[in-house]
């Protein structure tokens, strides 16, 4: 039933609208708020530009919820489900459902869309007006009775709820959380697993908790570090671990990392993937529950090293990816084979394991 229902599908279509906005909005705030910058109140009289640049961060940030259900609603009923996504969204922000009250509406949406199209007749002369007024109409329609009365309340309730607890966590439990948060942020290197905890963070930002956005840009740019790292040691400690195409990957992947995009790192874990995979993710999940532990906070979404300045504890964050990144090299030093003279240079060997090893192949590495 879920499978049928595609629900990852269109949520990652979602996701790819709304990414744009998230780092264009998060960029626009961090720019205005190092430059001296406030949200402007009151539009009367002289206002700074830094002030502006941060106000239109803020108000991107609040269409993130019309946003995104509009766009899971698009994927599921075409563009008659776009007015009535949005309108769905908007009463989300309004009533303080947020990014999760847009998501389940976007969902909602799009299957009243889709049904109404299928199943609601009108006379042939009304055929024009279907997908361009009543369709609409009636989804909203039905779309606010929902969201104000119905779905609305419940979502607001949990969205409250798992604010006031993630606030509230202290010490051990603050770096449990953030384990595992960065854990499955560099699990699959830019997969959907990294998605689920980019989508959670991202929600968590437009209820103006900043910790968990930290921990996810952290978790993204430790397997690229960490990796770079492992082939620095190796090379200093005279133990060759990578071939000479994987090493060349390393070089691409690094500067990658710096802008925080993980899929740098995919050629190196596709011809091993066990150790490679273990050691990001031990990596990550440890700087991350340091990034939680020790409350850095990141308003910006996106944007890797270069919104580092942003955050409330640089310094710190700078220590715990530096930590996470140790931490992946040095099990990469200690897991990963030796790779022999013979096929240092040979391509065709590159993913070849030895008898113990399962054969894997670039294939199995899928990006959505």
């Amino acid at each position: 039933m879920l499978k049928k229902l595609q629900l990852k599908k269109h949520a990652m279509t979602a996701i790819s609208y709304m990414l744009p906005l998230v780092v264009a909005s998060g960029l626009l705030i961090a720019i205005g708020n190092l430059t001296g910058g406030t949200q402007l109140t009151k539009f009367t009289g002289d206002y700074s530009l830094p002030s502006t640049l941060t106000t239109l961060g803020v108000w991107g940030m609040g269409l993130l919820a019309p946003v995104i259900s509009a766009a899971i609603a698009y994927s599921i009923a075409d563009r008659p489900g776009i007015a009535p996504g949005l309108l769905s969204g908007i009463i989300s922000y309004n009533i303080g459902a947020g990014f999760l009250g847009g998501m389940l509406g976007g969902f909602i949406t799009g299957w009243v869309v889709a049904a109404l199209v299928k199943y609601v007749k009108v006379p042939k002369w009304a055929e024009g007006l279907k997908p361009m007024m009543i369709v609409p109409l009636l989804s909203s329609l039905i779309m606010a009775v929902l969201m104000f009365y119905i779905v609305g309340q419940p979502i607001v309730w949990a969205t409250n709820w798992l604010t006031t607890f993630l606030n509230s966590m202290q010490g051990s439990a603050r770096f449990l959380f953030g384990s595992i948060l960065g854990g499955m942020a560099a699990f699959d290197f830019g997969g959907p697993v990294n998605k689920v905890a980019s989508l959670f963070a991202d929600g968590m930002l437009l209820q103006n908790v900043q910790q968990p956005e930290a921990v996810k840009i952290l978790a993204s740019m430790v397997p690229p570090f960490g990796v770079s790292l492992s082939w620095l040691f190796a090379h200093f400690l005279r133990r060759r671990i990578y071939t000479k195409r994987e090493e060349d990957n390393i070089k691409i992947a690094f500067p990658m990392g710096i802008v925080m995009i993980t899929e740098g790192v995919i050629p190196i874990a596709a011809v091993d993937l066990i150790r490679v995979v273990i050691s990001c993710t031990i990596g990550a999940a440890i700087g991350g529950g340091l990034s939680m532990a020790w409350g850095i906070k990141s308003p910006v979404p996106s944007g890797g090293l270069f919104i580092v300045p942003a955050m409330n504890k640089p310094l710190l964050f700078c220590l715990a990816l530096l930590i996470g990144s140790l931490i992946t090299a040095f099990l990469l030093l200690i897991l990963k084979k030796r790779v022999p003279d013979d096929k240092y240079d040979n391509p065709e060997d590159d993913l070849e394991d030895d008898e113990d090893d399962e054969e894997v192949n670039l294939d199995d590495i899928k990006i959505n």
